[in-house]
């Protein structure tokens, strides 16, 4: 049995970010202060990665263990309404797993960070450190803003330099 009433449960679980949870913003502090920038919730892409690296064609989801199925201690199922949560997280991480795949075919690396990994923040760093320092020499497909307003008007840029 839930020990809150379910309002209460439906207000709590609303207050969860889907974009700048405590987490991520854990592990862009780290990445930025170790001299890596790079770009936010990229919607050309699929899954839409927390984190893009465009040269280096890498991409870094951070899962929060309970909302993916984790398994650890924080990723545990509510014992409450299991025939509600079971399908619901389950459909997260199949969405995970797809999007892994749809950038994997694309060239792009991934990198899971979850919620629970975030506490050893030596290693963490020193993971990302490594997959992020794998050389890559595919240039990025990502499109420019030049390209994506053309793409809007749905014409191409002209020959000669002048916007007409």
């Amino acid at each position: 049995m839930d020990r809150l009433t379910t309002e209460r449960r439906s207000w709590l679980m609303s207050r969860v970010p889907s974009k700048d949870s405590a987490p991520e913003l854990v592990v862009r502090r780290m990445l930025h202060r170790n001299g890596y920038r790079y770009r936010l919730h990229v919607a050309q892409l699929p899954g839409k990665p927390d984190i893009v690296f465009p040269r280096r064609r890498a991409v870094v989801f951070v899962h929060g263990c309970f909302w993916h199925g984790h398994g650890c201690r924080i990723g545990q199922l509510p014992k409450s309404r299991p025939e509600f949560w079971v399908p619901k997280l389950t459909r997260n991480r199949e969405r995970d797993i797809a999007a892994t795949h749809a950038l994997e075919a694309l060239g792009w690396r991934v990198a899971t960070i979850w919620q629970c990994e975030i506490k050893d923040v030596e290693a963490l760093g020193h993971r990302l450190g490594q997959f992020l320092n794998q050389p890559t020499n595919l240039r990025s497909t990502l499109p420019t803003k030049a390209t994506m307003l053309a793409s809007q008007r749905g014409t191409t840029w002209p020959k000669n330099d002048r916007l007409e």
